[in-house]
């Protein structure tokens, strides 16, 4: 059965959830089984279920490779606890369902679940929420609201600002040209950083993935300004921060062999060091993303897929930067040492039967990712996502360049027009484009075009140029004809001349067959 990938947007989890029932409703094999001298026509065993749902969750790209076989069994304990199969008895809605030989059947029912109807945007929210570049007209000329806009196409910023500045009054002139304060330039923190990330995502807006309540302008900042030299956030509150004792655990595990600590190591040593800092986190009141953001980050799922490998990184980049730094660091940490660990080969085996990789993804998926009402797919969806930070890390959770030069200069290019007294009002914006992403056909095709209109430049150069000698440009068009004979062919489409040239033969024949006969002289 063919799926597709599930796009960001809202209730996102819900639609996984209805695509892979629909597969594994309309992909499993059923066949006529015998059970306590009984036949029973169209079920499965628990067994073929897991072989042939394991096999459609790694080969879907919203799931991956990384989905193990417990996790499918897992899955289908879900399956019959929500009624997507009972047993054939026609009982359902327990979770104990097991990798074994148990017969199973699809109700009658639908299973599916119903996508709730998005909420009109004057009752989606209790809280009022600030206005944003999103709710105001294109252009910025209230400073106190430090908006970021995109100006309209075809119009001309400073001709539009200067015909609305004509048409207020002197009051509201001088409430324009006031300096910025904490909350504007916060603000400001908010809004680009948004609007990069919408971009990335491609979505109409984020009202429909994201809670703007849970976004915070001075968690932005922090995480983008108060980082040591290896780019992870430092706190003001150390209260917040790791305990020593599991920080050293930490450095024990991603240092391994060569820091130890002040502790006498033992065989399964690392084993138990292992285990206390997984039991930390487990411990910690809510997941490293938070409650707030899990639908973001759902969200964010539908680009992790081979070919968006970038725009994946970038998206998570910007998700990240809305945590809490408490939060960030604990993830940067985290995510450092399991991929250290990953990467170790001097490191003993943590577990008997489960490499190291899939050992790490497996135990810190839970505390990273969750929703804080029970999901049905939350640990697949959370694997997926592990799995990606703990390889792309060093790039996700590094502080964005871009991002942080480009607010900067924005700050500083409304700083710089408040000073000038006689502009009546603020001067235009500058204005940020973003790049939208493109098939590889349509790359193919333009990267053709673009080639071969280069191609057709050089061509007229060489036809065209005073300072090449004669003898060089017949060089260098024969050797131009000779690559590029079609391009060649458009520019110059009656070679009579080259069909002249090419007619004639490149080797003289003799002009007698007769041998010449050895001269003799008088001196020889």
């Amino acid at each position: 059965m063919s799926s597709h990938v599930i796009s960001p947007g809202p209730y996102r989890a819900t639609k996984l959830w209805n695509e892979v029932t629909r597969l594994f409703r309309a992909g499993m094999p059923l066949r006529k089984h015998r059970q306590n001298f009984r036949h029973y026509a169209s079920c499965f065993t628990a067994s073929a279920a897991v072989d042939w749902l394991h096999q459609l969750l790694c080969n879907n790209s919203n799931f991956g490779p990384d989905v193990t076989r417990q996790q499918t069994v897992q899955l289908l304990k879900k399956f019959l606890k929500n009624h997507v199969i009972e047993d054939v008895k026609g009982r359902w809605g327990t979770e104990d369902l097991e990798d074994n030989n148990v017969l199973y059947r699809f109700p009658s029912t639908s299973p599916l679940k119903p996508i709730p109807c998005s909420a009109p945007a004057s009752e989606s929210r209790s809280i009022k929420k600030r206005p944003s570049f999103k709710d105001k007209e294109d252009s910025l000329c209230d400073v106190g609201s430090c908006s970021v806009l995109v100006f309209q196409e075809n119009v001309d910023p400073a001709l539009r600002i200067q015909q609305e500045g004509d048409n207020q009054p002197e009051e509201e002139q001088q409430k324009q040209r006031r300096e910025l304060t904490v909350e504007d330039e916060q603000e400001i923190w908010r809004d680009i950083t948004l609007t990069h990330l919408q971009r990335i995502l491609d979505v109409p807006s984020l009202d429909e993935v994201l809670d703007h309540r849970y976004v915070n302008p001075q968690n932005i900042i922090h995480n983008m300004t108060k980082v040591n030299k290896h780019g992870v956030v430092t706190l003001d509150d150390k209260t917040n921060d790791l305990p020593d004792w599991v920080l050293s655990a930490m450095r024990s595990l991603a240092n391994w062999p060569k820091y130890n600590g002040t502790q006498q190591s033992y065989p399964g040593f690392e084993r138990d060091v292992f285990k206390t800092v997984s039991d930390y986190f487990y411990s910690l009141p809510q997941p490293l993303l938070t409650y707030e953001l899990y639908e973001l980050f759902i969200n964010v799922l539908g680009v992790l897929q081979p070919q968006c490998e970038r725009v994946a990184i970038e998206a998570l980049q910007l998700c990240t930067l809305l945590l809490p730094p408490a939060s960030r660091r604990k993830l940067q940490l985290l995510m450092r040492m399991a991929s250290r660990i990953s990467q170790n080969v001097d490191m003993p085996r943590l577990h008997p039967a489960i490499g190291t990789r899939t050992l790490m993804v497996h135990t810190f998926s839970g505390c990273v990712l969750g929703s804080a009402e029970e999901c049905d797919l939350d640990e697949l969806l959370a694997t997926r996502l592990v799995s990606f930070l703990m390889d792309h890390q060093q790039s996700i959770l590094s502080v964005p360049e871009y991002l942080l030069g480009a607010i900067s200069d924005h700050i500083q290019y409304l700083r710089t027009s408040q000073k000038q007294s006689n502009d009546p009002v603020c001067p235009p914006l500058p204005v940020y484009t973003f790049c939208h992403q493109i098939s590889g056909a349509e790359f193919e095709q333009q990267k053709l075009e673009s080639s071969q209109k280069a191609m057709e430049e050089l061509l007229e150069i060489l036809v065209t140029d005073q300072n090449i000698s004669e003898k060089d440009r017949r060089k260098k068009l024969k050797q131009f004809q000779k690559q590029y004979p079609d391009i060649y062919r458009q520019r110059f489409p009656s070679p009579d001349r080259e069909s002249k040239t090419d007619n004639k033969p490149k080797i003289k024949p003799p002009l007698l067959n007769i041998k010449k006969t050895k001269a003799f002289s008088i001196r020889n």
